[in-house]
């Protein structure tokens, strides 16, 4: 039984030191490879010369988390691959508990754990239902049940969160590896739908803890970028595995929701923006004179 742990990082270079000496002091032994996708901010010398043990691959361009996981992933052999996030920080013996649950249940294909935020409380992401037009329609209303799956103690659940999944490898070879047309965001429910559709399960253990520090390569808020690609995520989603399902009419009506709350979202970005750099620039007040 092996494990490999994958790594994806952008400009998240602090927040990478934390994890990887997280993994040297709680889960010694295992192979970890990062994959940094051009941050620029000094992460690939962090590595090299702090973790000399970890292998290294840096991307020349950012080139999203589905393909840079797969790069590391096609290249390894072991039993397990857990994709990581950088921003966070193992516990010891977590996962040497979910290994033994892995080999316990062969019939897991991907496994999640507690994730939990800095102050102690849960990160309701970390177990996951699958979206659906209604849910949907109540996240974009402002209510966070979208993707939440709350009645769901342990044990199967729809998805598990990309921040950290240990996965089965004879299941991804079965299945296929993380999705590249998702550039960020959703790759990891898409993996979840398809490997609860070959017939294994996803499995949910609070019994470990991880800590995430959510959002730690972009805690200004999204790029437009990074707002694209959440909602191309979206349509995507939609339209592999649902959309065969439904009439034309509704596959419309899906995709005009999608794209009006990506031009809502763009334009509340560029306001947001725009009042930050305004606000950067206000004169600081004068300095009282003496008397």
């Amino acid at each position: 039984m092996t494990l490999e742990i994958v790594i994806v990082s952008y400009r998240s270079r602090d927040h990478l030191r934390e994890c990887l000496t997280s993994l040297r002091e709680h889960a010694p032994g295992h192979d970890v490879t990062v994959v940094d996708n051009r941050s620029g901010d000094g992460t690939v010398e962090m590595v090299t010369r702090e973790y000399p043990d970890v292998r290294l691959i840096a991307n020349d361009r950012n080139v999203g988390f589905s393909t840079a996981n797969n790069q590391a992933i096609r290249g390894g052999d072991s039993t397990y691959v857990l994709a990581l996030n950088p921003d966070t920080r193992v516990t010891h013996g977590a996962l040497d508990r979910l290994l033994e649950l892995m080999e316990e249940q062969p019939e897991i294909g991907i496994c999640g754990c507690r994730l939990e935020l800095e102050d102690g409380t849960l990160d309701h992401a970390a177990k996951r239902s699958f979206p659906t037009v209604l849910g949907a329609l109540g996240h974009f209303a402002g209510a966070q049940t979208q993707y939440r799956a709350p009645g769901v103690e342990v044990g199967p659940v729809d998805a598990v969160n990309g921040a950290f999944m240990l996965m089965r490898r004879r299941v991804l070879e079965e299945i296929g590896l993380f999705d590249e047309g998702y550039w960020m965001f959703m790759e990891d429910l898409d993996l979840c739908y398809r490997c609860r559709e070959a017939g294994y399960l996803v499995w949910y253990e609070p019994s470990v803890t991880v800590v995430h520090i959510k959002h730690g390569s972009h805690a200004e808020g999204r790029s437009p970028r990074l707002d694209y690609a959440f909602h191309q995520g979206m349509a995507r989603f939609y339209r592999n595995h649902y959309a065969p399902h439904r009439n034309a009419a509704a596959n419309a009506a899906v995709y005009a929701g999608i794209a009006g709350k990506l031009g809502i979202s763009l334009a509340g970005g560029a306001v947001r923006r725009a009042g930050r750099s305004l606000r950067g620039r206000r004169p600081r007040p004068a300095a009282p004179r003496s008397t």
